[in-house]
């Protein structure tokens, strides 16, 4: 399992992704799951994984052989992000296929997810949900958000954090918090922790880059300040009043 999620504010974009793979219960390893494609000054992109590592990394390295090889349709020559997504979506549903099991092997999911965001020339940065089949969902105003494997615990606190006016910083804290509740409450994801922030229109300019490693030293403060003010907020609120019937 992984966790993965995209944050569409006014600022930019913000990405977080964690590294583990798991294969049983002897079989962990860390894998980057963000992946990120730019041409200076014309378009900065970034990939986040979740599902099947073998369909993952098949779609990545077939992007990057397009890229090589020139072929005629690559993800540095699609003008709209809706494109890429779909060209994403695409090869991920060839692959599936290609892969499909048959037989005894038919219990076996190839199925990949994908978070797909980045800004192309003077277009507004944009961030998409590819679903396994190869259709695809857009963040919005309403929607600023977008997650893709184990999702459900580190929801809460974005529903109640994040907006489209979210500082971009405050979204950047608000993401390892989501990180790290899913964390604490399944083992299957971990660290390393990559976290991504790409700025509008500063399509000439580095952008913010952060790796947490499992002995981060700001990731242990983070998450112990955060379970000191989740327990104080507990502590102080009413206790229940119980109506006579």
């Amino acid at each position: 399992m992984t966790y993965c999620l995209g944050i569409k504010i006014d600022d930019g974009l913000v990405f977080c992704s964690d590294s583990r793979t798991n294969a049983g219960a002897d079989q962990v390893s860390a894998f980057s799951k963000a992946h990120q494609f730019s041409i200076p000054g014309e378009r900065h992109l970034v990939l986040l994984s979740a599902g099947n590592l073998a369909t993952t990394q098949a779609v990545v390295d077939t992007i990057h052989r397009d890229l090589r090889e020139d072929a005629k349709v690559t993800i540095n020559k699609l003008n709209y992000l809706a494109d890429i997504a779909d060209y994403v979506g695409q090869l991920s549903l060839q692959t599936q296929q290609k892969y499909a099991p048959t037989g005894e092997e038919a219990g076996f999911n190839a199925e990949a997810t994908f978070i797909l965001g980045g800004q192309i020339r003077h277009d507004d940065p944009e961030l998409y949900l590819v679903y396994p089949e190869g259709n695809h969902i857009r963040a919005s105003n309403q929607h600023p958000f977008l997650q893709i494997g184990e999702t459900k615990y580190g929801k809460p606190i974005l529903d109640r954090i994040i907006e489209h006016s979210t500082p971009w910083e405050t979204a950047m804290r608000c993401a390892l918090v989501s990180m790290d509740s899913t964390i604490r409450s399944n083992a299957t994801v971990g660290p390393p922790i990559e976290l991504i922030f790409l700025r509008r229109d500063a399509l000439n300019k580095t952008q913010v880059y952060y790796r947490y490693e499992q002995d981060s030293v700001y990731l242990m403060e983070l998450r112990e300040a955060w379970n000191e003010a989740v327990v104080a907020a507990f502590t102080s609120l009413p206790g229940p009043v119980f109506e006579d019937p």
